[in-house]
Formats: structure tokens, sequence, C-alpha cells
């Protein structure tokens, strides 16, 4: 049987009865990194195989997996939190349904729901999206696809990327709600929460793993652009003056505004 466990995220006691039965239990455990994980391991007594589970040997060790899994019960590990969860182990996941090999899921903690909760905003309906690209322009890009989404949004970010992160969002979402928690369970846990220039105007400590949460967009009023459009030129604004204004305030492209703007000089 392979078992895909959950450690801790911060603090080494959150970890389950289960969990800590089940790597004593197996043969072999593949870790994200063996050094990181004997801590968790040497707290609990366990010795076992190790053997080293990572994003850059995913496709090669699933297959030594498998092949181990024929003879021996194997645990899934990552240095933190759930595995697949931004973590290895999807790659596995899928070999193994199309291979019709068993396996099952050994939960416990989880950084994105945590920050969930400490966020206070709506829990109802979410969507958990992890790392956005580390490129400024392909995570712009991934922010522009996302801002109208009506669910709260949950992001994973590394330290020396979280205020260019911010401030993207700034420019892309608009001054929204937020909460930035950082260091979840551990000694120096905190959370921040505000609109998203005062989160940046505030002294962010740029260490440990951060989750923003951030509050879903507002549903949109079903307005006739053209028809504002149209209100303001005939009102006496400028061509010019009405783009920009309307752009701004509905955050619309200036290009498609001064095409409809061509269409009502033609009226």
């Amino acid at each position: 049987m392979i078992y895909f466990c959950a450690t801790p995220i911060g603090n080494i006691e959150d970890i389950s009865l289960r969990a800590i039965e089940t790597l004593k239990s197996v043969d072999i455990i593949a870790c994200e990194d063996t050094r990181v994980s004997l801590k968790l391991l040497n707290k609990y007594g366990i010795k076992k195989k190790l053997i080293s589970y990572h994003k850059f040997n995913e496709a090669q060790v699933s297959e030594e997996i498998i092949k181990l899994a024929r003879e021996n019960d194997i645990a899934i590990i990552s240095d933190a939190g759930m595995p697949v969860i931004s973590d290895p182990g999807e790659v596995l996941i899928k070999k193994l349904i199309e291979e019709e090999i068993e396996f099952t899921v050994v939960p416990g903690a989880n950084a994105g729901l945590s920050a969930l909760l400490l966020s206070g905003l709506d829990s109802e309906h979410f969507l958990f999206y992890g790392f956005l690209e580390q490129k400024a322009s392909a995570r712009k890009k991934e922010l522009e696809s996302l801002k109208d989404f009506p669910f709260t949004l949950i992001f994973y970010e590394s330290p020396h990327r979280v205020k260019s992160m911010l401030e993207d969002l700034l420019d892309i979402f608009g001054d929204r709600q937020i909460s930035v928690s950082r260091e979840i369970t551990k000694l120096f846990e905190e959370t921040k929460r505000g609109k998203v220039r005062e989160i940046l105007a505030s002294e962010i400590k740029e260490k440990g793993e951060f989750v923003i949460v951030v509050d879903k967009a507002e549903e949109k009023e079903e307005v006739n652009i053209q028809e504002i459009l149209r209100d303001r030129i005939n009102s006496g604004m400028k061509k010019s003056q009405a783009v920009k204004e309307i752009a701004k305030e509905y955050n619309i492209s200036k290009n498609e505004l001064y095409k409809m703007s061509l269409e009502v000089q033609d009226e």
C-alpha cells in the first residue's frame, strides 16, 4: 500500500496519531528532503529506509516507487503539509491510477486552509490557487484572469516576492480586502488583515512562507458603456477625457472605448 501522509507545517506536534502509526508501520518513506524529514522522524523515534522524492526527480522516482510498492508499504511525505498540494506527488498519483495500484491519504495540516480561517473572509466558496508564476509579466497575466472571480482566493508566495506580488495585486485587483499570513503554527506566526495599500504600507517581514487570502470580486452591475460614453460626449466632455475617465472607472481597455467613441460620433 502507498500512503500519502500529511506532515506538520510548522509546529512539529501538528501530526495525527494515524500519521505517526503509518510512518512507523511502512517499510520505506519517500521524502521531499530527507534532511528536513529526519527532524520529524527522529522526534517520534521512527527509523526507516528513506528515499529522496522531489520535483526535480519526480518522474524517475515515481517509476521506482511503483516497482518498490509491489513488495513494500511506502509513505510519501513532503517537507510540510499535504503532499501533492504545491509539492511533489501528482505525477505518482496519476501513474498509480493508470496502473490500478491502491493508495490512500492520511490527512493533516494545510497552510492554505489555516490561512483562510485566519483571514475572516468568506469561506463558503473559495479557490486555492497556490503559487503564481515567478516572472512578473506572467504573474500579472494570471492575476488578470482571476480579478473577476466571485470567490475568495488563496495564494502561496515566497518571502522575497511577496511585496512585488502585492503591488501587482493592487494594480490589477484594486484596493481589495486581503489577509497576509506567515509562519503559520510557528513561534512567530503573524497575520495582517486590511486593504492591499494598508498592508503594503506596513512593515512586512520577508521571512517564512506566506499565504495571501484575497476577498472575492464584487458583483458588477449591468451597465451600458456605450450609453455612458454617449452621454458624457453629448454633455460637452472631450472624447479623450471621456475615454480616460470611463476606462479607469469601469476597468475597460482604452482602445476598446476609443473604437466605441468613433461609433458614437458617427451616429
